[in-house]
């Protein structure tokens, strides 16, 4: 149970830096003025950093030790959250949000990659499975609350300050509480499929954010996407031709690990996306306080910590199948909700909130513990790199694509030229994000009944 402990801590604190920020993001904007673009890169760049490099990580953890990835991250997270926290610009904490990326992309797959070392037997390893997707799915909802209290008494630095007395815990148990676990066989790390795959993915990511931010005409960010989608096309390509690739596709020839990797990507992308926004909407449209706004998002987090906890029971009862699309089934219907309530009260969002709190909760659970029983013990910290790569993809995408389509739907609502640099028009605010939740639901919907064919006749029984 302290190793369980420990590893449940360590992704607790990577998620809810995940999210913690946005609470912080109106005092970041008064003490360091970014721009709206370094609001939304503030946000994005930790979580697009880890979706680059958690598959570098997941790797480089088979072939060193997990344990001690997991310990030398711990001690860089610390280090990266005190120098973002002490940032003099919004440069400097941008940079210093890189770096707890990458310290936060080797945490990640180490603690799950472990869970499978210390919990052998299939119904322990449920069990421990779901409580820590409980950790990192109430990490994730936690995070604006966390932010709230701690901005209701402190400057926002605290926001990322309260990680260096969990990285000391982490350190002082995890050292005697942990096993050592690593792949036998002996490979190098390919240096120029992380190059490729990173690069690649930092170009559509910036192609998507700045042609919405800027506008269709402006042409550098064409020539990132194109530049990004290629270098991820050779990126591929070469994994195909490597004795021991960075990214096994063979993995994904199995319906049910590929059937995983989409709805987790697709579930936190609908929820972090809408929760991102929902804290700043608050403050700027509904006059919440710093702690108003950040337990606003409670109700969420809530259910979402119970449903985890609890979806090893659901999966006995209706299969791994069953419940993955009973998550992303009531997802979808939360998040068209959500959008429909925005316009009239906070207590009419409570509900749809804890619709997605559900969704998000089983869904990365059943997909989390899909991806493990896919792998092999040698190659489950490439595996787990994947999923996790899915899960903090979909958080910058999330950001990414929610903040560039509430961008374009405030500027035609408003007639505004720039987002929100001046006074916020609440009513284009409610409608961007109202309209950008909807359109979302209904993607989810269509997502839901992609994975109901892939999984059709091929229910795994738990």
């Amino acid at each position: 149970m302290t190793a369980l402990f420990v590893l449940c801590l360590a992704v607790f604190m990577v998620a809810v830096d995940g999210t913690v920020i946005s609470v912080a993001v109106p005092s970041i904007t008064e003490e360091l003025s970014p721009s709206y673009n370094q609001v939304l890169w503030i946000g994005d760049i930790y979580s697009f950093v880890l979706a680059g490099l958690l598959i570098t990580m997941g790797n480089l953890g088979d072939r060193v030790g997990r344990k001690r990835l997991l310990l030398i991250s711990a001690v860089a997270f610390g280090a990266a959250s005190a120098a973002a926290a002490m940032a003099p610009t919004a440069g400097i904490l941008i940079v210093a949000r890189v770096v707890q990326g990458v310290a936060g992309a080797g945490l990640m797959p180490s603690t799950l990659a472990l869970l499978r070392t210390v919990f052998t037997e299939d119904g322990q390893r449920m069990r421990a499975v779901g409580f820590w997707s409980a950790s990192g799915a109430a990490g994730a909802a936690l995070g604006p609350t966390v932010a709230g209290v701690l901005l209701e008494h402190f400057y926002w630095g605290s926001v990322l300050l309260v990680n260096l007395p969990v990285v000391a815990l982490i350190l002082a148990v995890g050292a005697w509480a942990l096993p050592e676990a690593r792949s036998e066989a002996r490979h190098p790390i390919d240096l120029v499929s992380v190059g490729y795959s990173t690069a690649g993915i930092l170009g559509v990511v910036y192609g998507i954010t700045e042609l919405a931010h800027a506008g269709l005409g402006f042409w550098p960010a064409y020539l990132a996407l194109v530049v990004g989608g290629l270098l991820l096309r050779v990126f591929l390509r070469r994994q195909r031709g490597m004795p021991v690739p960075l990214l096994d596709l063979q993995l994904f020839a199995q319906r049910r690990f590929s059937a995983a990797i989409v709805a987790q990507l697709v579930i936190v992308f609908a929820n972090i996306g809408a929760l991102f926004f929902l804290p700043i909407f608050l403050r700027q449209v509904g006059d919440f306080s710093p702690l108003q706004s950040g337990l606003a998002t409670l109700p969420e987090s809530v259910v979402s910590l119970v449903t985890a906890a609890f979806t090893a029971r659901l999966i006995g009862r209706w299969g791994h199948r069953g419940v993955l699309l009973a998550g992303l089934t009531v997802g979808s219907a939360g998040l068209v909700l959500l959008g429909l309530t925005l316009p009239i009260s906070y207590p009419a969002m409570v509900f749809p909130l804890m619709l997605l709190g559900f969704s998000f909760g089983s869904v990365v659970t059943v997909a989390s513990d899909l991806v493990l029983t896919s792998a092999s013990a040698d190659r489950v910290g490439a595996a787990t790199g994947i999923s996790e790569t899915a899960f903090e993809l979909g958080t910058a995408l999330g950001i990414a694509l929610t903040g560039s389509a509430v961008s374009v739907i405030y500027r035609l609502v408003s007639g505004a030229k720039s987002d929100f640099s001046e006074a916020v028009d609440p009513r284009a605010f409610t409608v961007g994000l109202g309209a950008n939740c909807v359109i979302v639901g209904l993607m989810l919907a269509a997502v839901t009944a992609v994975v109901a064919g892939a999984l059709r006749d091929r229910q795994p029984q738990a």
